[in-house]
């Protein structure tokens, strides 16, 4: 298994205002959430040689492709990468250091999906190619449902929320109609399956403006597979807590449900009872060199909320 590349967005950004307050020469725990190809994780690392980082994902593609960089480091025991959603990230932490009463520098999650996954037919994330209807970040967890599974059993009521709500598809109601129609004599197995029924459910003079009309109908998919917004909502009150004093929670989004998620997650714990303050009153963004480079991060948000001293 070969990993694609993966372009680390707003790398400085993040690292930046996750070492901003050190302590520098002194050995500080990071954590990771969202490890991917490992470019925060790297960064993280390279700001000083005391740093450690606690790293997860989910995929056990990006794991195993982590285990390699790894070892390529001239210190690789400063990192330890675990296998699993972030949603397990608490419990895991208390278990390793809850004992040693060591708290965290720092968070990041970046939230976007990796190139790996984009650019791997197999993995079924994108219609830009011909793949199994898949959307599982872990291909291992043959407890989840599959897109496929999904398009091809629930009710016309269930697929149209999901369109609407994770998608704000416009055209819910009648693409989920001819999704039910359509499955009886052919059900849904391939990507390009479910990107021809969706492009033919667009309006003619719509199917060629502005993005492509499968793109909200993918991504809504891949949310309701992955359970992302749940464990979004779920994971980020439980991360303040596991910071020292002055430590930060550095957050990517990519799309405005994710967004919304996080900046409501951060203005509630900052009238909670663990004194926080919001660091970024609007979201940072990608600079136009950034996006120029790499443009998938064109739509990439950063927030960062810190933990103070009551």
């Amino acid at each position: 298994m070969e990993y694609t590349k993966h372009e680390t967005v707003l790398r400085e950004e993040c690292v930046t205002f996750l070492t901003e307050k050190g302590p520098f020469g002194k050995e500080s725990l990071f954590a990771d959430l969202t490890f991917g190809g490992g470019g925060h994780t790297r960064a993280l690392l390279e700001a000083d040689p005391s740093y450690n980082v606690l790293a997860f994902d989910q995929d056990p593609e990006a794991v195993e492709n982590g285990k390699r960089i790894i070892s390529q480091l001239e210190s690789p025991e400063r990192i330890k990468l675990v296998h699993g959603n972030f949603r397990q990230f608490p419990n895991v932490f208390n278990n390793l250091y809850g004992e040693s009463k060591q708290g965290l520098q720092g968070v990041i999650m970046d939230l976007g999906v990796s190139g790996h996954h984009f650019d791997k037919p197999e993995r079924g994330f994108s219609f830009r190619f011909d793949g199994p209807l898949d959307m599982r970040m872990n291909i291992h967890d043959d407890d989840s449902l599959k897109a496929s599974d999904i398009l091809n059993t629930f009710p016309k009521e269930d697929l149209e929320s999901i369109f609407k709500d994770y998608g704000e598809e416009r055209f819910s109601s009648r693409i989920a109609e001819a999704i039910v129609e359509q499955r009886n004599t052919k059900p849904f197995l391939r990507t390009k399956d479910l990107e021809d029924l969706v492009f033919h459910c667009y309006p003619k003079k719509m199917r060629f403006k502005g993005i492509h009309p499968s793109t909200r109908c993918f991504q809504a998919l891949r949310i309701f597979v992955n359970r992302e917004l749940e464990v979004l909502k779920e994971t980020i009150p439980q991360l303040l807590p596991l910071l020292n004093i002055g430590g930060r929670i550095a957050i990517i989004s990519f799309h405005s449900l994710e967004d919304r998620i996080v900046k409501l997650a951060f203005k509630e714990l900052a009238r909670g009872e663990t004194p926080c303050k919001i660091l970024t009153k609007k979201p940072l963004i990608p600079t136009e060199e950034e996006i120029k480079n790499n443009s998938r991060s064109r739509s990439a948000k950063l927030r960062v909320l810190e933990r103070v001293s009551s």
